[in-house]
């Protein structure tokens, strides 16, 4: 029978909980996790942020992807299904600049949200020539239903920093925002030739 590794009784194993290897760190205790990132240079925090972001990016991409599979409908119409959702009523051109679509593209997909009875196409009651494309009540249901519990977990966890926390967040996130927008508009030029 092989001998098993002997630990030193520590305070751990003196109460009867089990005493962990030297190797195994407890992420858990969040004292030593901090004591490891003391250790952390600027580059190595920033390439940590930057992964985050990544990570987070590709989680949001993957929710989308299995939204839009249960709702029926593609990414396009998700798009526009969220610049309603966000923005409220808009006309189709305002739902293609909001959704960076051509004008055929955003009729063809306000054309699938109402199939699929998640928006529907109402005439305005102050200006009878202008159309608005609403969220329907199914659709409202459908988003709450997808993203509500999302929300509310990112709800909580941002009640948990301090408020100037919250703004070095904000101003994080705003910079980072304005950044893939000025890239996005790069992007739609035509590229230019080798």
């Amino acid at each position: 029978m092989p001998e098993r590794p002997r630990t030193s009784p520590g305070a751990a194993g003196r109460r009867g909980v089990a005493s962990r290897p030297p190797w195994e760190l407890d992420f858990a205790r969040p004292n030593l996790f901090n004591n490891l990132r003391i250790r952390l240079s600027k580059q190595d925090r920033v390439q940590a942020v930057t992964r985050a972001v990544q990570e987070l990016q590709d989680a949001t991409d993957l929710i989308d992807e299995l939204a839009a599979r249960r709702l029926g409908i593609n990414r396009t119409d998700l798009r526009c299904l969220s610049r309603l959702t966000a923005r409220g009523p808009l006309t189709a051109s305002e739902l293609a600049s909001a959704a960076g679509l051509t004008g055929g593209a955003t009729t063809t997909a306000i054309d699938r949200l109402e199939r699929t009875g998640l928006a529907t196409r109402v005439r305005d009651t102050a200006d009878r020539r202008r159309v608005l494309v609403h969220l329907s009540e199914r659709g409202r249901r459908a988003v709450q239903e997808i993203w509500g519990p999302i929300a509310t977990e990112a709800q909580a966890e941002l009640l948990r920093f301090s408020a100037a926390e919250l703004d070095l967040i904000e101003t994080f996130l705003r910079r980072a925002l304005d950044n893939q927008t000025r890239h996005a508009a790069r992007l739609r030029e035509p590229a230019e030739a080798p």
